[in-house]
């Protein structure tokens, strides 16, 4: 494993982007065993897979990295939100404040509250 150790240092390695490449190739060579000719854009997402992971320039992949988080920060903070409400399911409810529409976690069980957003400071009576 030092070989290793040795060969990867100074290299990128992975990072949020490399594992959407991945985990896209995968899906997409799978999907290939039914439709042949997607096998040729596996390969091309294999080999820039691996070129990132390999690559010296931190400052390019880094970029690339930020790009793909700008892009992608609403669909992980939507599923950030659908994780917590399952998991906080038996104690919490989730409400959207009606003057700026942040979402606020409240208990459950507390009958008639009245709830100041934290945001926008507005007040609104909801039934927990």
């Amino acid at each position: 494993m030092k070989w290793l150790r040795n060969f990867m240092y100074g290299r990128y390695g992975v990072d949020q982007f490399g594992n959407f490449l991945f985990v896209t190739y995968i899906i997409m060579a799978i999907l290939s065993l039914f439709f042949p000719i997607l096998s040729f854009i596996c390969y091309a997402l294999i080999i820039y897979t691996l070129f990132r992971m390999l690559s010296k320039q931190y400052y390019k992949r880094r970029a690339e990295n930020d790009w793909y988080l700008q892009k992608t920060e609403g669909i992980r903070k939507f599923l950030k939100r659908q994780q917590n409400k399952w998991k906080y399911r038996k104690t919490h409810k989730y409400l959207k404040c009606p003057h700026c529409h942040q979402y606020l976690r409240v208990p459950k069980g507390k009958g008639e509250i009245t709830i100041t957003c934290p945001s926008c400071h507005q007040q609104f009576d909801k039934t927990t």
